[in-house]
């Protein structure tokens, strides 16, 4: 299976729905295409957070975001951040999430990033096993604040 990674276009939004509806992810609680389009196109506005997706021929399999960013301290050194990391099930543990990944961690090096970072749910002991056998550390803590009834 020939996997091709490349930015995502506004018209590959129904496939990356798609693999964001798997339980594991957003438990099938979808955006409207008309919402995805709108933070589509605030995402052409940042500089250096891309949407990518994985292509099986013309099928959408995968997607994750990237974020290079500027820093002032580490000497200045850029950082990059992956998230939203999704294969569609039926093609998960053929490859696909390790050629994506290995496509943002060659991304961040190009920019010259000190390191790349992503972040997982604690219940995603699958997840977890995946990124440490592509090299990642487990490194740290990861802390979040939730906003209830916050609306986009």
């Amino acid at each position: 299976m020939q996997i091709t990674i490349r930015v995502a276009e506004k018209s590959d939004l129904p496939g990356i729905l798609a693999v964001y509806a798997q339980p594991e992810l957003d438990a099938g609680e979808l955006l409207t295409l008309e919402q995805a389009e709108k933070i589509y196109a605030t995402f052409q506005q940042y500089p250096f957070y891309r949407l990518y997706v994985a292509v099986a021929g013309p099928k959408i399999v995968g997607t994750f975001a990237l974020l290079i960013m500027d820093n002032l301290a580490h000497l200045g050194k850029k950082s990059a951040v992956v998230e939203d990391v999704g294969v569609l099930p039926e093609f998960q543990g053929q490859g696909v999430g390790k050629i994506m990944m290995e496509f943002a961690m060659q991304e961040a090096k190009k920019s010259r990033c000190y390191k790349l970072v992503l972040s997982s749910n604690a219940k995603r002991e699958r997840a977890h096993q995946f990124y440490d056998s592509l090299g990642f550390d487990r490194h740290g803590y990861s802390f979040r604040v939730d906003f209830p009834g916050q609306d986009q």
